[in-house]
């Protein structure tokens, strides 16, 4: 494996964990697009190119362009501290533990270990990777434009003043 490809990743998970642990919603939105364009670079790693141009095009600029509109058109500021519950705080490292243990298990089962080339269906080309889109994943594909555009269209209505 290429060093670029562990340094890529490295920064991904700080910066992920940046983006958990900010107060204010622009410094997390800041460190998503640090979280979105680290992850071209690893698409970049994996040979998948095209991936990594949409990632960069699509994620990077135009989806977090519409996420910092919405967070200045809300005008949301710093975040006040609450009062913590006691079971969250003696739980949650356990429980984090736990989910991380399942979900690396239920990786580890779904991508079992291969050697070889890939399929030519996923060979990650604009066409094998359309074919997929707009043929196996169209449903999901139009569910979650249209999930993005509600989302959008509730935070208009709650930032809107009466007057």
């Amino acid at each position: 494996m290429s060093i670029f490809f562990y340094i890529f990743a490295a920064i991904t998970v700080l910066a992920a964990l940046n983006m958990v642990l900010q107060r204010t919603p622009v410094y997390s939105a800041l460190s998503l697009i640090v979280v979105l364009c680290s992850l071209a670079g690893v698409y970049l790693q994996l040979g998948a190119e095209f991936m990594a141009v949409i990632q960069v095009i699509v994620y990077a600029g135009a989806i977090m362009v519409l996420f910092v509109f919405v967070i200045m058109l809300l005008n949301a500021g710093h975040e006040t501290p609450s009062h913590r519950s006691h079971i969250a705080k003696w739980l949650g490292a356990p429980l984090i533990g736990a989910f991380l243990a399942m979900m690396l298990m239920v990786i580890r089962d779904q991508f079992p270990a291969t050697t070889g080339a890939a399929p030519a269906h996923l060979d990650g080309s604009p066409l094998a990777i359309g074919h997929l889109l707009f043929g196996n994943y169209v449903l999901p594909f139009e569910v979650t434009s249209v999930l993005i555009l509600v989302a959008v269209l509730g935070a208009v209505v709650l930032a809107k003043k009466e007057f």
